[in-house]
């Protein structure tokens, strides 16, 4: 069932109370993300910092990317990577535990580390669009965004906890973080089992996603409906992922969501989103926080760092062999 009448139930939350120099209202901010993140597993953002005409930008450069013919955009393919970087053509990923591929073709932007940082050579380099101008520079400026943004929701979210506020800044300081300019084109045959994207829970931390071309959406909750999600203007949605739900021993939920195919009348219209994938460096240790286990709530994950449980997760939705 979907409810399409629960976008009023989407906590809405302004960053700026947090990053102010009243305690009140940075309590406040604290108190609703955590019950937000502890019930419902997403939250909305104002005042988030990405400027809106970069953003405009980005989606600009984006659309012409995709509108490129199939024989340009294959010189960005970087399957045998695992598509960490550059372009992963329509139906090759699909949602865990589904063979039918998503209707769906994207693009990655990495980690931009500095030369002074061990990772320099552990990440792949960021590919280079030479056939749509100010392609990398806008995607660089919205990766760094909302990189910065993610760091002072986790920052919020480290309070809730209970934990130093900079807990994790050095974990996620150059974490291998992706930008994933998605296109979802239109849906020209009967697309049988295959949606746009199948239900799942995203492999990070956190994830921010700005605005999006068409609604598709969905999200579920705790009581199992299905909440169909449209842009919330101005503001960023931001969700739990796998590995945050892992840290804190399901104390805080990782968000099942998915995108559903448009209504047979709007097949010929296409989709595009480009969420913001916060992860830790490779060597963070994802082993559950000792104050999110007690008598009530056993430790349910075994040890592992987050490069081993992203690998393992690349594996499930065959970008990796």
């Amino acid at each position: 069932m979907v409810n399409q009448n629960a976008l009023a139930s989407i906590p809405k939350l302004d960053l700026s109370d947090f990053l102010s120099n009243d305690t009140a209202l940075k309590t406040r901010f604290i108190q609703d993300l955590g019950k937000a993140y502890e019930d419902i597993g997403f939250v909305a953002i104002r005042n988030h910092g990405v400027d809106a005409m970069l953003l405009d930008q980005l989606y600009a450069d984006v659309k012409a990317f995709f509108a490129l013919p199939e024989t340009v955009k294959i010189k960005y393919d970087d399957t045998a990577g695992g598509g960490q970087r550059g372009y992963t053509g329509f139906g090759k990923e699909h949602a865990k535990d589904r063979n039918a591929g998503d209707l769906k073709e994207f693009w990655h932007f990495g980690q931009y580390a500095p030369e002074s940082d061990p990772l320099y050579s552990f990440y792949p380099a960021n590919k280079t669009v030479t056939d749509v101008p100010r392609f990398n520079e806008s995607g660089k400026a919205i990766y760094q965004a909302l990189e910065h943004c993610g760091v002072q929701i986790l920052r919020a979210i480290a309070l809730h906890l209970n934990l130093q506020e900079d807990y994790f800044d050095d974990k996620v300081r150059c974490g291998n973080s992706i930008l994933r300019p998605i296109h979802y084109p239109p849906i020209t045959g009967e697309p049988k089992d295959a949606i746009r994207a199948g239900e799942h829970e995203d492999i990070n931390l956190i994830t921010l996603l700005v605005g999006a071309s068409a609604d598709g959406l969905e999200v579920l909750d705790r009581s199992g409906s299905w909440v169909a999600v449209t842009e919330v203007e101005n503001h960023i949605v931001v969700n739990v992922g796998d590995m945050l739900q892992r840290l804190t021993n399901d104390r805080l939920k990782s968000t099942t969501h998915r995108v559903v195919n448009p209504p047979r009348e709007l097949w010929n219209t296409p989709r595009y989103s480009i969420p913001f994938f916060l992860h830790p460096r490779p060597e963070t240790r994802l082993d559950c926080l000792p104050s999110c286990i007690d008598q009530t709530h056993p430790k349910k994950y075994a040890d592992c760092s987050a490069n081993e449980f992203l690998m393992e997760r690349l594996r499930e939705i065959g970008l990796i062999k």
